[in-house]
């Protein structure tokens, strides 16, 4: 079978539905969001067990973003104070226990590297990690 560039192979999410959460916010697949009603995800979206989304101020994940397990998103810290809402742009990549802080813009199809504190936008397109995150490739 010859595969086209940009052809999607993954068949897991010809049902994809927005998640349900219990009344300890959890989804079944173990990733937690507070303040969900707050939460905007795109379709195909992938977020790995054991996540926590803080979407106080708002959270929005667009299609076929793949977050990894382990990560944070905050849209209000408590630690400095700071509060924004989080974009994450269609088919960014979050790498594993990855945090995202308030008021961060990850760029369309922008990679943030596994164990990666990110507190400045990200632009599409570009590779990032590191603690603080810095871009590798623009």
């Amino acid at each position: 079978m010859k595969i086209k560039k940009n052809e999607k192979t993954n068949k897991r999410f010809t049902s994809w539905k927005f998640p349900v959460f219990n009344k300890k916010n959890i989804t079944r697949w173990n990733w937690m969001c507070q303040y969900h009603k707050h939460l905007v995800l795109g379709k195909n979206t992938d977020i790995g067990a054991f996540t926590y989304i803080n979407a106080k101020y708002g959270v929005y994940i667009g299609k076929d973003v793949q977050i990894g397990s382990h990560c944070s998103i905050y849209s209000e810290s408590t630690i400095d104070e700071k509060t924004g809402k989080v974009v994450i742009e269609d088919g960014a990549r979050i790498g594993t226990h990855s945090t995202i802080m308030p008021g961060v813009h990850i760029g369309k199809e922008a990679i943030i590297g596994a164990y990666s504190f990110v507190k400045r936008n990200i632009p599409a397109h570009s590779v990032a990690y590191g603690i603080p995150a810095r871009i590798a490739k623009p």
